[in-house]
């Protein structure tokens, strides 16, 4: 028999704390969507009347399966709870659940706070009592819980049961500083069930100071723990919190918790994991984290020539779970390092069938080497991969050819007397017989200079003839600069990451001693690869 156990995001509240992150009201909206849509039991949307944002949020909550939940802080000292004007415009927010922080540390009730213990402890009852009575579901959110625990024992206990015997649904252990390690939430964890609270009644609430963040909530479900609280993508401030990306399918795929537990995200859900994980990745402009456990880019990527050989063989021998049970996918990369089986099994990948015995894949090989000798990286560009291996085998379509380009950088002053740069490019392409010219600038419909590689992304794509439709969606996702020689050998290697409305992303890679050269070859290969994906015939 199976237990519950409840998933708790706060990516719309602790992890708008990560520095360098502030939500719109529309990117509020989006990530609760794609939250609901996961099946987390509950999504905390913000502290309302905090900032405009978390209010206007408030104001149009959005319709969730989830119980949507407000944040907030315990009533004040020298004030009632119906009289606590920050505690009513928690409460106004009109959310089914509200969740307020209280300190459960003597060291920041009498430091921070400046008040009696038990006046703390009075503040904590008051404040869940008047969330029971208005009909809300409580939740307490036990501040520097663990570190108070290791301090004064007696005193942490006694904060939370005042919430639990004032009616809180759930109380929530908080490692606020991040730097309790594993063991010791285990143990403290266990201690407070042996105190009378009932583990179905306890959250956990960790932090990543110490990397130990998923390790560190594991361990408090392990003790009894059945609310677990995090982030998507590990969100948070300072090293950010529980990661739910990667805590969500280790519950869901790895024993005990796959069979001991039940929790709102199903099974087919995690097909979508990775591309939510990307799409808050995309929503904060961000480069998506490569290594990150199930959803990383290279989370199922083998580089090893023994590792490729297995891989082709049987998956199970280098990967502890399906890349697509959570929406990833399997890459075996190319490299100066790799054997025939990277080969083999990136062309079986790419769908290009070749025999174990063709000499052409040593001249792959070769290519390979020789390319990466100058500078090239296929390892993190496997379009380009792909086109050179096509190109080898004489599979490669001529789609079109550019005659040349043009960038002009300019500089002057606007109408406004500032001093702007301007960039304008210009590239002629050749389509079967006709000859086709297009020119863009850089600068956005805000006004803002995007630089020469915008310009020349721009121009290439403005009009391609027979192939306009099927370019249309292309759009520029990253872009990483290397130099990869000094002196005056100097090389410049460009790895452009691009993607298409439907959520399709591939790498491709330009090396030139011109950092818009670099630019514009790694800009071809990803226009000649979505052509060549998407079926477009030679004109």
């Amino acid at each position: 028999m199976t237990e519950r156990l409840y998933l708790y995001d706060t990516t719309l509240r602790d992890g708008q704390q990560t520095q360098g992150v502030q939500f719109s009201l529309t990117e509020k909206q989006q990530i609760a969507t794609a939250l609901d849509s996961l099946g987390v039991d509950y999504i905390e949307g913000g502290w309302p009347g905090a900032n405009p944002t978390d209010s206007d949020f408030f104001a149009a909550a959005p319709k969730t399966r989830a119980t949507f939940t407000a944040f907030g802080m315990t009533k004040r000292a020298g004030r009632s709870a119906e009289n606590d004007e920050v505690l009513a415009g928690v409460m106004n927010a009109g959310t089914p659940a509200v969740c307020l922080v209280g300190k459960s540390h003597d060291f920041h009730v009498t430091t921070a706070l400046g008040i009696e213990l038990d006046e703390n402890v009075e503040n904590i009852r008051a404040s869940v009592a008047h969330l029971v009575a208005q009909g809300r579901e409580a939740l307490y959110d036990a501040e520097h819980f663990f570190d108070g625990y290791k301090a004064n024992p007696d005193y942490a206990l006694k904060c939370l049961k005042a919430a639990f015997d004032a009616g809180a649904r759930w109380i929530v252990l908080c490692d606020t500083n991040g730097g309790t390690l594993p063991h010791e939430v285990h143990q403290i964890t266990k201690a407070v069930i042996a105190a009378g609270l009932p583990g179905d009644h306890l959250g956990i609430h960790t932090h990543d100071d110490t990397g130990n963040a998923v390790a560190c909530s594991l361990a408090a479900i392990d003790a009894g723990a059945r609310q677990v609280q995090g982030t998507l993508n590990g969100l948070g401030e300072r090293c950010g919190n529980a990661n739910l990306t990667t805590l969500i399918p280790v519950l869901l795929l790895k024993e005990p918790y796959a069979s001991q537990f039940e929790t709102g995200v199903k099974r087919d859900a995690l097909q979508g994991l990775t591309r939510i994980s990307r799409k808050l990745d995309d929503i904060l402009n961000r480069v998506p984290n490569k290594a990150s456990p199930f959803v990383g880019s290279s989370a199922f990527a083998h580089k090893a020539g023994l590792h490729a050989s297995a891989i082709l063989k049987d998956p199970t021998t280098y990967e502890h779970i399906p890349p697509e049970t959570v929406g990833n996918a399997r890459i075996v990369p190319m490299s100066n390092q790799a054997g025939q089986s990277n080969l083999r099994a990136r062309l079986a990948d790419a769908g290009i069938d070749v025999a174990p015995d063709d000499p052409r894949l040593g001249d792959i090989l070769n290519r390979v080497k020789e390319r990466e000798d100058q500078g090239y990286a296929y390892d993190s560009a496997q379009a380009s991969f792909e086109l050179v291996a096509r190109d080898v085998l004489g599979q490669l379509p001529r789609f079109f050819e550019v005659k040349r380009y043009k960038v002009t950088i300019e500089r002057r002053k606007n109408k406004r007397n500032q001093t702007v740069s301007l960039s304008e490019a210009i590239v002629v392409v050749k389509i079967g017989d006709e000859k086709k010219l297009s020119v863009s600038e850089s600068m956005d419909a805000s006004g803002t200079d995007r630089g020469p590689v915008n310009a020349l992304a721009k121009a290439l794509a403005k009009d391609l003839g027979p192939y306009q439709d099927i370019i249309d969606d292309l759009h520029l996702v990253d872009f990483k600069v290397r130099i990869t020689q000094g002196g005056t050998e100097a090389q410049t290697r460009v790895i452009i990451d691009s993607e298409d409305r439907d959520g399709h992303r591939w790498s491709t890679v330009g090396v030139s001693p011109n950092i818009v050269d670099a630019s514009f070859q790694a800009l071809l290969d990803a226009i000649t690869w979505k052509l060549l994906r998407d079926g477009a015939k030679p004109a």
